[in-house]
């Protein structure tokens, strides 16, 4: 696997690149992508990296595999291309934006726009065979996306880390409270979200508020 990632945060990650761990990982995922099908494509692996540079960081949405059905993973956590239906824990997200802030259901699930201004969508792991989730889980992107968090913990200040489910909730270890903000709930999946503790947790202001009271720009939900 070439590694094609934005030069910010190759300098952060560049020793994850040199270490033994890294070079099994591109080993096992280049067989992967000849062997069967894979997602997202090639080109989309890196993509939460490229389209968000290291230092225009302002929020992280950790999720956990990309999205395994033709069409859907483009490298964001949780974000489809436009013209692709949203998934449902993608429609209770912006159920909860509109709710939260007013913002209406936009018509596609590109959120290409919030990466733009500083929104990291990190998968834990970066790469899945179609149609079999967590099939890629375990071979090493977790080490890899764990160093990116912590890159950003120890070199950024006032970030808001934003975890939704118990796995996401589970990288709260690596993160500083004291320098950043993290903000918790159940997963946006219907069937977590439908039990309580989504609806109306109320993370896209509490977040704005936040990067506000910092001289931060907010973000456009």
């Amino acid at each position: 696997m070439n590694v094609k990632i934005e030069d910010s945060w190759r300098q952060y990650l560049q020793g994850e690149f040199d270490k033994p761990y890294f070079a099994a990982l591109t080993d096992f995922v280049r067989s992967e992508y000849q062997q069967t099908c894979c997602y997202p494509p090639g080109q989309f692996i890196f993509n939460a990296f490229n389209l968000c540079p290291f230092n225009e960081v302002k929020v992280v949405i950790i999720g956990q595999d990309p999205y395994h059905e033709q069409g859907q993973a483009m490298g964001l956590s949780f974000s489809v291309p436009s013209g692709v239906m949203m998934p449902p824990s993608l429609v209770n997200i912006f159920k909860e934006i509109a709710s939260d802030i007013g913002t209406p259901m936009p018509s596609d699930g590109d959120l290409t726009r919030w990466a733009k201004q500083g929104v990291l969508l990190l998968n834990a792991t970066l790469t899945v065979r179609a149609h079999q989730a967590g099939s890629h889980q375990r071979r090493g992107w977790e080490t890899f996306t764990d160093a990116a968090i912590t890159a950003l913990n120890a070199h950024r200040d006032h970030l808001v880390f934003i975890l939704w489910g118990g796995y996401a909730r589970s990288k709260a270890a690596l993160i500083d409270r004291s320098r950043h903000l993290v903000l918790e709930s159940v997963h946006p999946s219907p069937l977590s979200a439908n039990r309580g503790g989504w609806f109306g947790n109320h993370h896209f202001s509490l977040c704005n508020t936040y990067l506000a009271e910092h001289g931060i720009a907010p973000i456009v939900w």
